[in-house]
This record gives C-alpha cells, structure tokens and sequence, in this order.
C-alpha cells in the first residue's frame, strides 16, 4: 500500500513510519509541519510531505491508498488547538479520503473518548474531540479502524498486547512502539476492518490479537 502517516513527526509517528518503511508491503509518505523535519523521515524511509492540518492539506493524499492519522495537539496546547488539530483536522483528513477514494483509513483515537465524562476533568476536552472524530469516521463509509490505546509509554515495544472492545483493567499502559506496529498492522488485517477497540501491553502476539478481537 502506498500509506500516508498524518503527524509523522510524532513520538508515535515516528514508529509507525519507521513500521511501515521496514516492511516490502507498503510505501510510505509523511506528513509534517515543517521542512527541517523531512530529513529525519528520509532517514527513517518515507517520502516526506509538508502540509498543515490547519490549512488545505488535499495534495497531501494525492496517490495514496491508505491514511493512518496519528496527529496530535501535545499535551501543552490549550482547547482550541485541540479542537484545530484532533477533532477537525481528523474530519478534514477524512473528507479528503472520502473524495479521493481512498481504500484504508486507521484512527489513533484514545480510550475514554467513548466516555469523556468518565476520564480526568483535563482530559475530557480532548477525550471529546477525539470522539468526535471517531463518530465522524465510522459514520463516513470509508474502511475505517479505530484504534484506542491506553497511557503511552516510552518503553521499547515487545509485540504483545491485549486488544478487545473494551478492556475491563485499564490500570496498564502500552508503548508507543507497539501502538505503532498495531495500527500499521491493521492496514491488512481484516479482522480489524470496521471496528474500534482498545489496545493494552499484554501476553499476546499483535497479529494473533488483532485476528481475534472480541
């Protein structure tokens, strides 16, 4: 697949293209904000595109066949980036894919954003946000994944996870590594094909998880 990764430059981000680019399946592009980063993402395998979620990023999704959104505010933005960046620019991102044909499009959403009430008041604004774009997608046609891990670690990815609809102990976190591998995954595992699920560190292989998610 010829794969485009929306926030490219990200912790996350930058897993999934190194993911992508290792792998003789897919051809990947990414997408950053800024010309001193495509270096990097040369160095990583991708063809670096620059485009901002805040203006009209359409050509960034010219000769692409797949998208996974993994964009992000940060955590030191206020409300309003959060709104720009991981409710509408998700939206616009889907738009694009709706016109262009686009066969493959995998969200990295958030546990909680079914639920935002549920989480932390500082996180709601962006729990809401996030599900927002969620709902956008699922209703949109598109073959979507909708992929919700939950508290992001650093550590180095050991591929294994548990994956489910909705884990009942959400007390443990997940790499960022594996969050990467999992999204890039779903790209070719049908199972995952129109369904939302939450994402664990687990005793579980990825691709055993993700064929059998319950």
């Amino acid at each position: 697949m010829n794969v485009l990764v929306i926030g490219a430059n990200g912790h996350t981000g930058r897993h999934i293209v190194k993911e992508l680019s290792g792998s003789s399946q897919h051809f990947v592009r990414a997408m950053i904000r800024k010309t001193e980063q495509a270096k990097d993402m040369e160095d990583l395998g991708a063809r670096p595109i620059v485009a901002d979620l805040e203006q009209d990023f359409s050509y960034a999704l010219e000769n692409v066949n797949a998208v996974i959104f993994a964009a992000g505010s940060g955590g030191s933005t206020g409300d309003d980036k959060t709104l720009t960046i991981d409710q509408e620019g998700a939206k616009k991102a889907v738009d694009y894919a709706k016109k262009m044909g686009i066969e493959r499009f995998v969200m990295l959403s958030s546990m909680g954003a079914d639920n935002p009430s549920s989480g932390p008041d500082a996180l709601q604004f962006y729990l809401k946000a996030k599900g927002a774009a969620d709902a956008y997608l699922k209703e949109s046609g598109l073959n979507y994944t909708i992929v919700r891990p939950g508290a992001l670690s650093f550590d180095e990815g050991k591929g294994k996870i548990e994956a489910s609809t909705s884990i009942e102990d959400k007390s443990r976190d997940i790499s960022r590594e594996d969050v990467a591998k999992v999204l890039v995954d779903s790209l070719t595992i049908e199972e995952t094909n129109h369904k939302v699920f939450e994402i664990l560190s687990g005793d579980t292989l990825v691709e055993e998880a993700l064929k059998n998610i319950q």
